[in-house]
Parts: structure tokens; C-alpha cells; sequence
């Protein structure tokens, strides 16, 4: 359960990655509910660390959202 986690957290986190590219920021609409899919599973799971790098990647992504107006 643990190594699920990780490894949503890992995809949302390259997804996230990806997403930083101009005009990809629309990307972030799926790196969101990815990584809350993430941080349940991690909580259920409870993993530490994919709790944390969870959190990290939903909070860049509502922050990139809210930069770029949602959708850039």
C-alpha cells in the first residue's frame, strides 16, 4: 500500500513537472485530483512520505493555478 502511494504521488509529481511548460498549465486540473487520490491512499495507507510530497504537489498545483487564472 505504501509503494502505491509513492507511486501516485510520484506521477502527480511529474505530471506537475510536465505542466510548468507555457500553455500546459491546464495539466494542473488533472495533477490535482491525482494527488488528493494520493493523500487518501497515503492516509489509508500511511505512508509518510507519500503524504508529504502529496501535499506538496496539491499545493503547487492550486498555487500555479491561481497564478495563472486557471487555465495557463
Amino acid at each position: 500500500m505504501k509503494i502505491i502511494c509513492v507511486l501516485f504521488a510520484l506521477i502527480a509529481s511529474i505530471l506537475a513537472v510536465v505542466a510548468f511548460i507555457p500553455l500546459l498549465g491546464w495539466l494542473y486540473w488533472l495533477v490535482i485530483p491525482i494527488g488528493i487520490l494520493s493523500l487518501i491512499v497515503s492516509v489509508i495507507g500511511g505512508s509518510s512520505t507519500g503524504k508529504t510530497l502529496s501535499i506538496i504537489v496539491i499545493l503547487v498545483g492550486i498555487f500555479r493555478l491561481m497564478i495563472g487564472g486557471g487555465v495557463v
